[in-house]
């Protein structure tokens, strides 16, 4: 079965000292390496997908910023796939199911950021479009988050957002998947 690994939203403003700091980003980014390393490796197809605000003053990852770049630490060559999305939902008014069906890809491998967002919306719907979805958990990274006062912390948004996606994932860890 032919596998892609899909990246989501590896960028600066996720990191220290970006304008939405989560939780822990730079160990979710060295098994991402790991990844890389292995699809580059057999020559398997790696997907990054890049979150851009085109409005002036937004939030974080604004059109032209820094924050808004693909971290430095990928792997990204001149001949990556890059895909540029607008919502979390990787697939939404993007080329990526075409792409995919172009590579012939079968299988997702997916990781990325933030798991509470991007990476649930884009797992749900990678099934739903029969992609069977592998979820590698420590190759994603959230933050804290908070309703009526109640601060839940960002271990516990992981841990509610994996759980709820093992309905839509196989889930497994960096290791797991590498053995």
């Amino acid at each position: 079965m032919k596998q892609a690994l899909l990246i989501i939203d590896i960028q600066n403003d996720y990191f220290e000292d970006g304008k939405m700091a989560l939780n822990r980003p730079e160990e979710a980014l060295k098994q991402i390496n790991r990844l890389e390393d292995r699809f580059t490796a057999e020559k398997q197809p790696i997907i990054y997908i890049q979150h851009i605000k085109h409005m002036k003053n937004a939030d974080f990852f604004e059109v032209g910023t820094p924050g808004a770049e693909l971290h430095p630490g990928l792997s990204v060559d001149s001949d990556a796939i890059v895909i540029e999305k607008h919502f979390p939902n990787s697939f939404l008014e993007t080329n990526l199911e075409a792409t995919l069906k172009e590579l012939d890809v079968e299988q997702l491998v997916i990781t990325g950021m933030m798991t509470h967002m991007c990476v649930d919306s884009t797992t749900r719907q990678a099934k739903e479009l029969g992609y069977q979805p592998i979820l590698v958990t420590d190759a994603t990274a959230t933050k804290a988050l908070a309703y009526q006062g109640k601060v839940t912390k960002a271990e516990e948004v992981q841990n509610a957002f994996v759980s709820a996606l093992q309905n839509f994932a196989d889930l497994k860890t960096t290791d797991e998947y590498l053995a």
